[in-house]
């Protein structure tokens, strides 16, 4: 194996410099990183490349056709992120967006267990900052539910590495299967960044409190690069075409009802994943060829429409539907834009997501999945959570509102996401070259594009009449509960629960005691065995009746003199954390009940 220049490290340590560079020199700086990177894509045969050595093991870099159609996504929408970005005058959220999409292309080509691991959690402390650059109350609230989320994901991988490892010798990344504890550890990590319910709730929680440009990043790649490690080592895996269902269905009845449109579109991207996941559960060719395509078009218009709306946010400070409607007037362009992107993600054919989609839903008919099928049916039917969008934000009702047309940046980037929407559905063979394995598929046969047609102008029709008999729920303010209520409300009582008996001990006991029971654990993990031998002298020497009290008090100064003694070897520091463990529960139950 020969050694090659990781890509992931092209923009991680590039956005280094990114905060040295001023003016128009750091505009040419910012569009010519995402151009380096293409071209060593485009540069790199296939194969496996060594980094360096850990553990006996290698660490290794894989480039396939897998993980290249990911990586060439990954670099085509970070640069229409950045010039979606350029209007910014500081370049915080650029600094960290480069880190970001760098630790999503090092997931994306880690050949081994140990630096999958690594860029996974820098994916998730960049998009930290992403998320808090918004420098808002809500944005901090939902940035630490997202680390706090996060982190009990990357500790579910770390596990799940380290018993694999031991299982079976091994760090290299490849099919993992559901195989063992192990596994399904490994299987929990990567469901967290999938949003899989009900684990999701992270997601539509935060996205929509990132800042006008920093949700296009997070659109992109946390889901999209958790996708990637799911169909890498558990394609076939049939729990995940039950999850995937359930994914599909779940966010159709909260884009409804949503008033917020950065969350109905944080809703439907859930849906969207809901596809990808029941395509990896299939595992067949066909359905990791759709996965793979869904993926690649999914982020770029889930991206236009992320756009499109982050503009009107830009220029009225709101995307609330309920004060939002007849901006077509002021912002065409944007507009245009919007419902490109709404006629992908619906899968009119002619846009990007028909020609995607299709190749999953011939995978759920050719596997005989009646049922998925008929769940793929309603979601394809319900169009009014593409159309909701475009809809609410520019058409429906006159809002008064005469904001200027977007960014020159902003309608660069969006014009650019439409056009490849477009292109690929018109021509889908260019998508269809780069997928894992051959493609003999035509998706524009008369019978699947009229029978498509009709289910979504009949979903188009349905929706018209709802709105027109007053059936569809009128858009108004409202908080819509979900899963997350639980940590919401769960963790203040947790703390709540834990701060009663602390502050009854310290009432009890005084400040003085609880400085000194700490200091006495750690004297006692010191060497355990010798504590206790000190201990028990204690005990005799106060115990009536004892005998030979003198004795015992001359061996306890000796003991006393020469502790902790070296060479006592069989109690180890955890012995000592599993002790203050047991102590601190006790005096929960005590001082609690």
């Amino acid at each position: 194996m020969t050694s090659i220049f990781p890509p992931a490290l092209i923009f991680i340590a590039g956005a280094l410099l990114i905060p040295l560079l001023k003016g128009r020199i750091r505009t040419v700086y910012l569009l010519t990183l995402p151009m380096i990177a293409f071209w060593v894509l485009l540069s790199v045969p296939e194969g496996s490349y060594t980094m360096f050595g850990f553990l006996d093991n290698e660490l290794l870099l894989r480039f396939d056709k897998l993980s290249m159609v990911f990586g060439y996504i990954f670099v085509i929408i970070t640069f229409i992120g950045i010039i979606y970005t350029l209007h910014l005058e500081e370049c915080k959220e650029q600094t960290a967006a480069y880190i970001y999409a760098g630790s999503a292309l090092g997931v994306i080509f880690a050949g081994d267990l140990v630096s999958l691991f690594i860029f996974w959690e820098m994916l998730t402390l960049s998009a930290l900052f992403i998320i808090w650059h918004r420098q808002t109350k809500a944005s901090q609230g939902a940035g630490l539910r997202y680390l706090l989320v996060h982190l009990f994901g990357g500790v579910c991988l770390l596990v799940g590495i380290i018993m694999y490892y031991f299982h079976t010798g091994t760090i290299e990344f490849g099919y993992i299967g559901l195989d063992g504890l192990a596994s399904y550890l490994i299987l929990l990590g990567f469901a967290v960044n999938a949003a899989i319910p009900p684990l999701h709730a992270w997601l539509t929680d935060a996205y929509p409190e990132a800042s006008v440009t920093g949700a296009v990043f997070l659109s992109a790649f946390t889901t999209k690069t958790a996708i990637y490690v799911l169909a890498r080592a558990f394609p076939g895996a049939e729990i995940l075409i039950v999850l995937g269902a359930i994914m599909v269905m779940l966010p159709i009845f909260y884009v409804v009802m949503e008033n917020d449109l950065r969350r109905v579109l944080a809703y439907s991207l859930v849906n969207q994943l809901g596809f990808m996941v029941v395509g990896i559960g299939i595992g067949v060719p066909l359905a990791i060829n759709g996965v793979a395509a869904h993926a690649f078009a999914h982020i770029l218009y889930k991206s236009l429409l992320f756009m499109s709306i982050g503009a009107v946010l830009y220029r009225l400070g709101t995307c609330k539907a309920t004060e939002l409607g007849g901006l077509y007037r002021t912002m065409p362009l944007t507009m245009i834009c919007c419902v490109i992107g709404a006629l992908s993600i619906s899968a009119f054919p002619l846009f990007s997501g028909f020609v995607a989609k299709s190749l999953i839903e011939s995978a759920v008919g050719y596997k005989g999945l009646f049922i998925v099928w008929i769940v793929f049916i309603f979601a394809s039917a319900a169009v009014f959570k593409g159309i909701k969008v475009p809809y609410f934000a520019f058409f429906a009702k006159d809002s008064g509102k005469r904001p200027q047309e977007a960014p020159l940046n902003m309608l660069i980037a969006m014009g650019l996401a439409a056009f490849l929407c477009i292109f690929i559905g018109v021509f889908p063979g260019l998508l269809y070259s780069i997928l894992p394995y051959a493609v003999a598929y035509e998706p524009y046969t008369v019978d699947h594009v009229v029978g498509h047609l009709l289910l979504l102008l009949s979903g188009a029709a349905a929706f018209i009449i709802l709105l027109i008999k007053g059936y569809y729920p009128r858009e108004q303010r409202s908080v819509n509960l979900d899963v997350d209520w639980f940590y919401r409300k769960g963790v203040p009582a947790l703390i709540s629960w834990i701060s009663v008996p602390l502050a009854r001990l310290n009432s009890w006991a005084g400040q003085t005691t609880l400085e000194t029971v700490p200091k006495h654990l750690v004297w006692f993990g010191k060497n355990p065995m010798a504590a206790l031998g000190i201990i028990k002298a204690n005990v005799m020497l106060v115990l009536p009746g004892a005998d030979a009290k003198a004795e015992i008090k001359k061996r306890m100064e000796s003991e006393k003199s020469v502790f902790p003694r070296d060479g006592y070897k069989d109690w180890s520091i955890s012995s000592a954390v599993s002790l203050v463990l047991v102590f601190f529960i006790a005096y929960l139950v005590i001082f609690y009940f």
